[in-house]
């Protein structure tokens, strides 16, 4: 075994950066793919996103003044223009171009058609229907691009036999509805919208980079494209999985689960998680903490009997001991033993935690306006022949419009200012 270096920096990459320049020699795994994405949001873009990090070249499509909606999400910055670019924008648009182009006119849809001809994928993800209605779905694309490979993101996919297909979603829509708010909920509470951000969108993009790939290869094998369909209930539910799975064990929610603690505890300054799923971990923390008497105490014989006496036993037993010492301190502690914990950190903390710069896993974007930088999550796939970087700024709205449909169409002058006063383009 050869030990493989990422490249070990203490300061947060910066856009044009390459964190581990030993491979930049090196092609990137998806020099050559080309996808054309009509996109919005979080769900595809995010998609996109970590395909164009592995190297593909996407062109991001959106209307000629609204923009991808997700450009009107707060918080938001200025973009040269004074425009807002809303945060979900910001996250999800590194190493795009951005062509504008109004599918709901004819001369728009022709010009989408036209361009989809030279990618190897197109994407999209309306709502379900929405492509077909406007002449750019999977059977009008292929029917001029046979090869092609086409992805559908939306909330419930393109099945006509699910009773939830024209429904619009969100990503906590489909994560209610995949039932881990419930699964979650604590007694007498309501449940919590929306606990960890996008779930309900990144796993579907995830899954779509999946397929993206697959079928890729696929093509390479048959040469065939096809048709990708992807539903967000349907990620969701994958990445949920103990909800079905439990049930089907005659557990309904967690309070049933006899799995066994998975907890946040107060230390002295500071919160942190604990995660006492094993006898042995039981036994190792209550002697760290103090509690040694645990050990020969009934109540606590069994996972069940641990969770009816956290609230008033354990939790109070491990806070005691917690109560003199940061969180820091308490997780070098437990995790010096053996034992899963982790600090329960603030969005301060986070942004300047070592293993966070170590990993390369904030990127900053400078603002137009001269103010601090945002900070947009980096790349988590590494790959040790593969450069980390270098990244480029979102697009602003429109940007490559003209360079894209000179370049892929031939288009001249002419045509293109004609296209602009009609408001086909922008």
């Amino acid at each position: 075994m050869h030990a493989v270096g990422f490249g070990h920096h203490t300061e947060r990459m910066r856009l044009g950066d390459v964190a581990n320049p030993q491979p930049a020699d090196q092609p990137m795994p998806l020099d050559g793919v080309r996808i054309l994405a009509a996109e919005q949001m979080a769900a595809l873009p995010f998609a996109t996103q970590l395909l164009a990090r592995l190297g593909a070249q996407v062109v991001k499509v959106e209307h000629p003044t609204m923009g991808d909606s997700g450009r009107g999400s707060v918080p938001a910055m200025p973009d040269p223009q004074g425009r807002p670019i809303g945060a979900t924008f910001l996250r999800n648009n590194f190493n795009k171009r951005s062509v504008a182009l109004d599918l709901k006119a004819p001369e728009g849809v022709d010009l989408f058609l036209d361009l989809a001809e030279g990618f190897d994928v197109v994407c999209e993800n309306f709502k379900a229907g929405t492509a077909d209605r406007l002449g750019i779905g999977y059977d009008a694309v292929s029917a001029r691009h046979p090869g092609v490979v086409y992805l559908s993101v939306s909330g419930f996919g393109n099945d006509p036999a699910s009773p939830y297909m024209h429904r619009a979603a969100y990503a906590a829509v489909v994560e209610g509805m995949s039932g881990i708010y419930e699964y979650k909920r604590r007694p007498g509470r309501r449940p919590m919208a929306n606990p960890v951000g996008a779930l309900g969108d990144i796993s579907s993009a995830l899954f779509g980079v999946v397929g993206i790939l697959a079928a890729l290869r696929h093509r390479d094998m048959t040469g065939f494209g096809q048709y990708i369909d992807i539903a967000m209930l349907d990620a969701t539910m994958a990445m949920t999985d103990i909800v079905s799975n439990f049930y089907s064990m005659g557990i309904p929610d967690e309070a049933s689960s006899g799995v066994g603690i998975v907890e946040t505890f107060a230390a002295g300054e500071g919160n942190f998680v604990l995660q006492i799923v094993r006898e042995h971990h039981f036994e190792k923390v209550a002697e760290i903490t103090g509690n040694a008497a645990w050990l020969d105490d009934d109540r606590f014989a069994t996972r069940a009997g641990w969770q009816e006496h956290f609230e008033s036993i354990i939790r109070p037993g491990v806070e005691a001991w917690a109560a003199d010492k940061t969180h820091r301190e308490a997780v070098a502690i437990l995790s010096g033993e053996g034992i899963a914990a982790g600090e329960s950190n603030s969005s301060r903390e986070i942004v300047k935690d070592e293993h966070v710069a170590v990993r390369d896993m904030l990127v900053e974007l400078p603002r137009p306006d001269g103010g601090d930088p945002i900070l947009v999550p980096g790349n988590p796939v590494k790959m040790s022949r593969t450069p980390q970087g270098p990244e480029t700024r979102v697009p602003w709205l429109g940007e490559h419009t003209d360079e894209v449909l000179r370049s892929e169409l031939g288009l001249d002058d002419d045509r293109l200012a004609a296209l602009r006063a009609a408001g086909v383009t922008a």
